[in-house]
């Protein structure tokens, strides 16, 4: 009996403590709810730093050190005279940090024309599965020609050597196979870029560039399988000089992701390229067999 009255005097204190059980239990759920973010970035619009020549919205994690070792071959227009530009190649070498999820340091030279650049790149806002629809990122670039030097040039400065170029990059992932790049492009030549035009008596007429360029490139990137995809990308300069010795930069070419690496095979009518020289340099004609074949080669630690 007594046993009886014990588990029934428990069953009353377990009725009214059961909605402050339940309350209680309800607040635990929506305060871990009220912590736990989802994340709604949409990742991996592009897998390499680079679409071909245009940077792409990708960047380094913070932490990761990024080497790139990028390769352009000489005109493939000589055949096997030089067989097919392998004698006239170009080497970069860059080296890019995360600094933080956002923010990236790059330093880099190339062999063409000896230029060092000096990057940043800072990602300001990412493409979200509901809500933002594009991923936005900054990029800045100062070059300096060191092949300009004063025996050649007596006149030259330092200021005259340098290069400066700022970009803003608009992608926007479709789907796991397509993705698609803007790039509205600002630059400015301490030293113009200098055209030539032979006159029929034998004369020649220069003709320079403006000091600040605009430019509007376009990219982007499909998958055809779980580690290869087509890339292109085209620079439309303008506010070219009509008498420019120089083309709109059209490249083509193929990712191949392996593990930590990503190699890029391409094809271009620009040898250069850092910015400036992809895009107001380029001196390849497609429609004359005049372009180059080479690689981008990142490896990240």
């Amino acid at each position: 009996m007594y046993l009886k009255k014990t588990i029934m005097r428990y069953h009353y204190i377990l009725f009214f403590l059961l909605p402050f059980i339940s309350f209680s239990q309800d607040d635990l759920l929506d305060e871990l709810e009220s912590e736990t973010q989802v994340n709604k970035n949409v990742t991996a619009a592009f897998k390499g730093l680079k679409v071909v020549n245009f940077e792409s919205t990708k960047t380094a994690a913070k932490g990761d050190f990024y080497f790139v070792v990028s390769h352009r071959f000489g005109t493939v227009k000589n055949g096997i005279d030089d067989l097919f530009g392998l004698d006239q190649s170009v080497t970069q070498l860059k080296f890019i940090y995360g600094f933080t999820e956002w923010l990236n340091i790059g330093i880099s030279r190339s062999s063409n024309q000896k230029k060092y650049g000096f990057q940043a790149k800072y990602k300001l806002r990412n493409q979200e599965t509901e809500g933002f629809p594009v991923t936005i990122v900054g990029y800045n670039l100062v070059t300096i020609n060191t092949s300009l030097k004063k025996d050649n040039f007596p006149n030259i400065t330092f200021q005259d050597k340098l290069t400066y170029t700022s970009q803003l990059l608009v992608s926007r992932k479709f789907s796991e196979k397509l993705s698609l790049l803007l790039a509205p492009t600002f630059l400015h030549q301490n030293l113009a870029t200098r055209s030539f035009e032979i006159q029929e008596n034998g004369t020649t007429i220069a003709y320079d560039e403006n000091n600040n360029q605009f430019a509007v490139g376009v990219g982007g990137r499909y998958k055809i399988s779980k580690r290869v995809s087509i890339n292109a990308d085209y620079g439309l300069h303008l506010n070219r000089n009509s008498n420019s010795n120089f083309r709109n930069p059209l490249s083509v070419g193929v990712d191949i992701e392996t593990g930590g690496h990503v190699f890029q095979l391409n094809f271009s009518n620009a040898q250069a390229m850092f910015a400036e020289g992809y895009i107001v340099n380029a001196q390849g004609d497609w429609a004359n067999g005049d372009f180059f074949f080479g690689f981008n080669l990142q490896r990240v630690f």
